[in-house]
């Protein structure tokens, strides 16, 4: 099955391209820093974070807590994690087999 995404455009392709084209983290640490602001990867990684959480089954209360991240925003990311396109789970499961395999 394809999945084809509402916000597919030329931009975003190249985007991906490019982010598919980095080699190691230091790449990954060169790019990102000249592609977003500070507060921007940090956001995203908090994101991430809380999908971890929220797939170990911790409560909204605690990643609040934990991360300061708004009930909002983790509700929006639990919405992801059932509901969404499945990119976080892609995520999450590949994380869950290394953590598993250590």
């Amino acid at each position: 099955m394809n999945y084809r995404s509402k916000l597919e455009s030329e931009s975003i392709d190249a985007l991906f391209d490019a982010i598919l084209k980095l080699k190691d983290r230091e790449q990954c640490y060169r790019f990102f820093e000249d592609l977003c602001s500070i507060s921007e990867l940090q956001a995203m990684a908090q994101r991430l974070d809380v999908a971890y959480m929220l797939a170990d089954n911790v409560t909204y209360a605690e990643i609040a807590q934990q991360t300061g991240v708004s009930t909002a925003t983790i509700s929006r990311i639990n919405r992801c994690l059932k509901y969404g396109a499945g990119g976080y789970s892609l995520v999450v499961k590949v994380n869950d087999c290394d953590k598993a395999n250590k």
